[in-house]
């Protein structure tokens, strides 16, 4: 009983995260789309009745104006803008530079210390996991998720002596998590070789 009750959980869980943001995109799409629908209805109304031409330019403007923000944002001054902003507006948001960094690490940025691959001692056994954050004092806080849902699971701080980092890319580690450990072979091959 005990683990259908966590299956469903996980399962919910894991669902909710893919879900949730493509929601939270469209919604906010859609919004975009009505606050800009009477800049473009003079020149709806010069296109065919039978086109949707309002929702279609709508969209249209949404995406430009997207676009070229996305091309600001890429500048040496949009960027210093962007870090201002994220420390002093998002970083303020609870979980927003840990949900940040795992998109990175899903992007392939591989910059950030965080949500770095590892195999963490707990009890017997060695355990994938997730690096959070290092303390000054060499400790480090790990993420361990539960298996077959990679974006639930416990916390732990643990001493440098029993977390391995791995260099392995996060998909693949995220991968033998959520193939129920397949793949395993290659995690402990690439800390053994690191070790060497």
């Amino acid at each position: 009983m005990k683990f259908a009750r966590e299956f469903v959980t996980n399962a919910l869980i894991g669902g909710a995260l893919v879900v949730l943001p493509l929601y939270l995109a469209v919604l906010l799409l859609l919004k975009g789309m009505q606050a800009v629908a009477g800049l473009v209805r003079p020149i709806a109304g010069l296109l065919p009745q039978w086109m949707p031409a309002e929702n279609i330019l709508a969209l249209l403007l949404v995406l430009i104006v997207c676009f070229v923000v996305g091309l600001a944002v890429r500048t040496r001054a949009g960027r210093a803008i962007g870090a201002r902003m994220e420390v002093a507006v998002l970083g303020k948001i609870p979980g927003y530079t840990m949900i940040r960094g795992l998109t990175q690490r899903i992007a392939g940025d591989t910059s950030e210390n965080v949500w770095k691959p590892a195999l963490v001692e707990i009890e017997d056994a060695l355990v994938p996991a997730f690096i959070i954050e290092e303390f000054d004092d060499g400790r480090f806080t790990v993420f361990v998720p539960s298996v077959p849902t990679p974006f639930a699971g416990a916390v732990y701080v643990l001493n440098a002596a029993r977390v391995h980092p791995i260099d392995v890319p996060f998909a693949q580690a995220l991968q033998s998590i959520s193939k129920w450990g397949s793949g395993a072979k290659a995690l402990v091959a690439a800390m053994q070789a690191q070790n060497t």
